[in-house]
């Protein structure tokens, strides 16, 4: 069997088997990668080459920190806080902690935003006795819309940042929060719409809300102040990382062994913490690096988006808009990141080949990527997070329920950018 032919059909075949849910995802995920590494498709080399390790490492050391601080009970705390601020509405809440999801994950990545997030979430649904899904799916997608905005907030633009030096921190905000306001918005009024009926709780659960000091959730003051200062520290490295040339992960995994050292010594607390690292999910992402590594290694990424700009005979506003929804599409279904490193080098030949404009093809690119993650629970690191800390607290995110909801406001969110990058870049 032609080794292309193996290599796609394993993957489809561990595709089908994520999508029915039958057997655990990280199991299929890890078989899968396994048998591309059996059959030869991928050496064991070129598999671990592949394994982004900068994910793991961010994901590890956020899980750590927000775990140690967890247990400070701040976390209740901003939960009571927020929906004090909303007077206990179900449907306010569910607006004002999409707002604050977006705007962190802007300025944060949003695999950090969503694993602060999500703790505060399921407190507010669990004290008012609503269904924590809606919250956790809107989440999602806020996380994603709002790291479209500038260039550090999802993995996609700080590829692409760093290999087009001119497209700067500005410049990313200049033409990307814009659109991603826009979209937040029409995604945020669409499920509103959808979800009002069904966020209700009673008066007398909001009264018990509202009767509530935040104050005294606060139990371990001295860590609590600890974990403040580490997590300052660890936010404000990745404002700066990328000036001394240190990756997001180097700056997490810091934050998270510092705290370790100065919160307790300990050996129990030390475990406690690293038993809330959600380790399914880690291995999930190292079998899917794999995997998706076999589908780059015999070339089945690079035909599909050779393929797609060959379809538009270099003509700007037709090679954009491709880019654009392909982007989206593949992004949809596969990790974004791999699909962004082969479109890249694409790109800049086409611009030795005589294309002068690039810029439209960059923008769409970004888009396409980053808000394509919402199409599907797997599209992108943070809906994994979710779906793994749901499953955690007993609420499970299925790749059907969530496919029903993502992928029809991925669909909207990516027509109002086409218009975007139309009238502001191709008329």
């Amino acid at each position: 069997m032609n080794i292309s032919v193996l290599a796609g059909l394993i993957f489809v075949v561990m595709y089908i088997f994520i999508v029915s849910e039958k057997i655990h995802r990280t199991i299929v995920a890890m078989l899968g990668a396994i048998l591309m590494i059996l059959t030869g498709v991928i050496s064991e080399k070129m598999a671990i080459h592949h394994i982004d390790f900068n994910t793991l490492g961010l994901l590890i050391g956020m899980m750590i920190i927000v775990a140690i601080t967890g247990q400070t009970g701040l976390f209740n705390y901003i939960a009571i806080w927020s929906a004090k601020r909303a007077r206990a509405n179900p449907v306010k809440i569910l607006i004002y902690l999409a707002i604050v999801t977006a705007v962190f994950s802007a300025f944060l990545d949003n695999v950090t935003t969503v694993l602060l997030i999500v703790p505060v979430t399921i407190g507010i649904t669990n004290k008012l006795q609503v269904d924590p899904m809606p919250y956790l799916i809107m989440q999602i997608i806020a996380s994603n819309i709002g790291g479209t905005a500038t260039l550090i907030g999802d993995p996609p633009n700080i590829m692409i940042g760093s290999a087009v030096k001119e497209l700067t921190f500005g410049a990313f905000i200049n033409n990307l929060a814009v659109v991603s306001i826009v979209n937040l918005g029409v995604v945020l009024t669409v499920l509103t719409l959808i979800y009002r009926r069904h966020l209700t709780t009673t008066e007398l659960l909001k009264a018990e809300l509202m009767s509530l000091d935040e104050k005294k959730e606060l139990k371990d003051k001295k860590l609590l102040k600890k974990c403040l200062a580490v997590l300052t520290f660890t936010i404000l490295g990745f404002f700066i990382h990328q000036t001394f040339h240190i990756e997001s992960s180097t700056v997490a995994l810091s934050g998270a062994f510092l705290l370790l050292l100065i919160a307790s010594g300990d050996h129990s607390f030390i475990e406690h913490a690293m038993d809330k690292v959600e380790w399914a999910t880690i291995f999930f992402f190292i079998g899917l690096f794999i995997a998706v590594g076999g589908l780059i290694e015999v070339g089945i990424i690079k035909q599909i988006a050779e393929y797609g700009i060959e379809l538009t005979g270099g003509d700007v506003t037709k090679t954009s808009l491709l880019i654009l929804w392909l982007s989206a599409i593949v992004s949809s279904v596969l990790d974004n990141i791999p699909f962004v490193a082969t479109m890249i080098p694409l790109i800049q030949d086409m611009g030795m080949m005589g294309v002068s404009n690039l810029e439209p093809l960059w923008w769409s690119l970004s888009l396409g990527a980053c808000l394509g993650g919402n199409g599907t629970i797997v599209g992108a690191s943070a809906n994994l997070i979710v779906a793994g800390m749901a499953a955690e607290r007993g609420h499970t995110i299925s790749f059907v329920r969530y496919l029903k909801i993502g992928f029809p406001m991925m669909i909207l969110t990516i027509i109002l950018s086409t218009v975007y990058v139309y009238v502001r870049y191709l008329i």
